[in-house]
């Protein structure tokens, strides 16, 4: 008998029969009770599949009891429709099989690592058959024929048993790793088709074959060589005490300059090759408290300079969607990576829009939270005031869920205390379909730009969400936008004192001490030698051009946009992620000459949230994201929408490149 830990009784299941979703029937009066009216559409899937056995179809309908040969005869038959082999023998007796038996054999079948206490009260106190009944429904092959009750000692039909071969043969069924969500996962490893084991594998395979090899996208720097110990030791913890929660034994994939203990960071310069943190990254810790496995390090821009993902270390991460093109960034290695289904999700950074720009040119879900909801301790910084980390996924509902995990108050970043009762229980509980009916959302025309493909997939967006039931108030007006737009960079000035601290948190075995010793070493991509220049001449923070970017710039930003939303009544704000699509890469690489345009200047002037989405794609397939923008600290109103608006169109599509 399994260790159970939860009590799982609820109200949902009460119309619940033997197998999933089937809807409730009335019983015919006969002496076994089906599993479901021969209307249901899954007894129809299952009839009509050439493989079940002509003895259930022929009796299908009947409601005559099953015998063990003829349910043992559509097992093996299932198992070879699914590619697989069951190696065991059966009874071939020509006696009626009971439920409870049948749910034994089916737990041959299954290898369920943990199942839920559930309350049937008709199954006999100390019944052999009990493990194997909680088992079979743990793995979502078979339930009771109501909510209390399994149906202990009652024959199982033909029909019953055509519909739970149905279901063996798309359990056996290889797991489908490509596009696969969180919860997915967490499904199949909770009923045995999956384990965290066999799911790094797969992840480690497809980086193998399209990261080093085919397209060879360049956006992994490092693997994890623990990844397959660490997942085994998460299997065997999920089988004796049950999962941590949604994130166990789930692959994630961290932007390098992400300290983390047992891989180097680099921030993508070879001036850090090797270099190791002391200790992880709040985030990195966070989530490997909920049981994620730290998979890779992903390329970025070096240092987080720019937007086109090129590196002294790593050097050109590739676009999956177009091998020519730019893949964004800074984050464009985990950008990258999670389009093309490297791991379950990503994390990134963003000062200047690098979680949002590769979010949009990877056809990705991009979360910037709020300044000071999750801690920014252990990422090597750009402009310390300005600097956020946070998740990079193929859905909203996979980001919210790292957002869960991430977000929160750190003793080790003074400005996570803003955070504290800001930050809900669980973002996903505000996911909602219809999330966009009735919300009022402005439409900031000014940062939309001139590319006409970028505006058309735009334009397109908005009347979607109009037939979602958004109220679109157009082309609202930022307040004091042009003067805004005159100030300078935070990173410009805070860079090379913010870095000079990270080298020093390194301690005395970091490659370097100083940006002044790296800039010395010649360690570092040519393309960033003016930028690295001008940012080391810097000598004070004390300066009243500094102060003006930090406090008036800020104040000016943050007033101008909430008097807007405020006269205008506004839940938030959207306009594109980028005024432009992904340029084709240039590989003298001297510059930055990816344009975004000024939309990423809200999120980054206020410090508040943007939530990226897939909006569509131009008429050569390449992505373009949209942003959800709004107060600090809106994050689960601004996934509300982008949820509302992902389940609405569905515009994710996974690169075809890597299939």
């Amino acid at each position: 008998m399994k260790h159970f830990k939860y009590v799982f009784l609820s109200a949902c299941t009460a119309a619940t029969l033997v197998v999933g979703s089937l809807s409730a029937y009335a019983a015919p009066k006969v002496a076994t009770l089906p599993i479901a009216s021969v209307q249901s559409s899954e007894v129809k899937e299952a009839l009509a599949q050439n493989w079940i056995p002509k003895a259930l179809q022929e009796k299908a309908g009947s409601y005559s009891a099953v015998t063990e040969k003829d349910f043992n005869d559509a097992l093996f038959a299932a198992s070879k429709a699914a590619g697989a082999s069951l190696d065991m023998t059966f009874s071939l007796a020509e006696e009626s099989l009971s439920r409870e038996k049948a749910a034994s054999l089916l737990d041959k079948i299954i290898n369920v690592p943990y199942a839920k206490k559930f309350g049937y009260n008709d199954i006999p106190l100390n019944s052999p058959y009990e493990s194997s009944i909680l088992n079979v429904r743990q793995a979502e092959l078979m339930n009771g024929i109501s909510s209390q009750s399994f149906g202990y000692g009652k024959p199982l039909t033909n029909e019953d048993a055509a519909v739970l071969a149905y279901r063996v043969y798309k359990y056996l069924l290889p797991f489908t790793l490509p596009e696969a969500s969180i919860t997915e996962m967490q499904k199949a490893m909770e009923s045995g088709r999956l384990t965290s084991e066999e799911l790094v594998q797969q992840y480690l395979t497809r980086i193998e074959k399209y990261d080093d090899k085919g397209p060879a996208l360049n956006a992994i720097l490092t693997l994890n060589p623990e990844a397959i110990h660490i997942a085994k030791a998460l299997d065997a913890e999920r089988a004796e005490r049950g999962p941590r929660g949604p994130l166990h034994g789930i692959p994630i994939i961290v932007k390098d300059n992400i300290d983390t203990v047992d891989m180097p960071t680099t921030s993508g310069c070879i001036c850090l090759e090797g270099a190791m943190a002391p200790d992880d990254a709040a985030q990195v810790k966070k989530l490997k408290d909920a049981g994620a496995i730290i998979l890779a390090k992903s390329n970025l821009h070096e240092f987080a300079f720019g937007y086109t993902t090129v590196s002294s270390l790593g050097g050109q991460t590739l676009n999956p969607y177009d091998l020519t093109r730019v893949p964004g960034g800074s984050s464009g290695g985990t950008g990258a990576a999670i389009a093309a289904n490297f791991a379950a999700v990503g994390l990134g950074t963003d000062t200047g829009g690098s979680i949002r720009v590769p979010s949009s040119f990877n056809s990705l879900v991009g979360i910037r939270p709020t300044v000071g909801l999750s801690s920014v301790d252990g990422i090597a910084p750009l402009a310390h005031a300005q600097d956020t980390g946070g998740p990079i996924a193929r859905s909203v509902e996979d980001a919210a869920l790292i957002l869960n995990a991430t977000a929160g108050y750190d003793p080790n970043d003074v400005s996570t205390a803003k955070s504290v009762g800001f930050v809900p229980e669980d973002y996903t509980a505000y996911l909602d379909k219809e999330g966009l009916k009735g919300a009022r959302i402005g439409i900031v025309r000014e940062v939309f730009g001139t590319n006409s493909e970028v505006n058309q997939v735009m334009n397109q967006a908005i009347e979607d969400m109009k037939k979602a039931g958004a109220i679109i108030v157009d082309d609202v007006k930022i307040p004091n936008f042009a003067e805004i737009n005159k100030y300078g960079s935070l990173s410009a000035w805070e860079f090379k004192f913010n870095f000079n601290d990270y080298l020093k948190s390194l301690g005395a075995e970091a490659p370097f001490h100083s940006l002044d010793d790296i800039i010395k070493s010649g360690k570092y991509h040519p393309s960033n030698e003016q930028m690295l220049q001008q940012r080391n001449s810097r000598e004070s923070l004390n300066s009243e051009e500094y102060k003006d970017i930090l406090l008036h710039r800020t104040k000016l930003a943050q007033e101008a946009i909430l008097k807007m939303m405020a006269d205008n009544q506004l839940e938030a704000l959207i306009f594109p992620t980028s005024a432009n699509p992904p340029v084709k890469i240039d590989n003298t690489q001297m510059k930055e000459y990816q344009n975004i345009g000024e939309g990423f200047k809200l999120s980054s002037f206020t410090f508040w949230p943007t939530v990226t989405v897939p909006a569509g794609f131009t008429s050569d397939g390449l992505p373009v994201g949209m942003d959800f923008f709004g107060r600090a600290f809106s994050e689960a109103t601004l996934l509300k929408l982008a949820y509302s608006f992902e389940q609405n169109t569905h515009h994710r599509k996974a690169p075809e490149l890597t299939p």
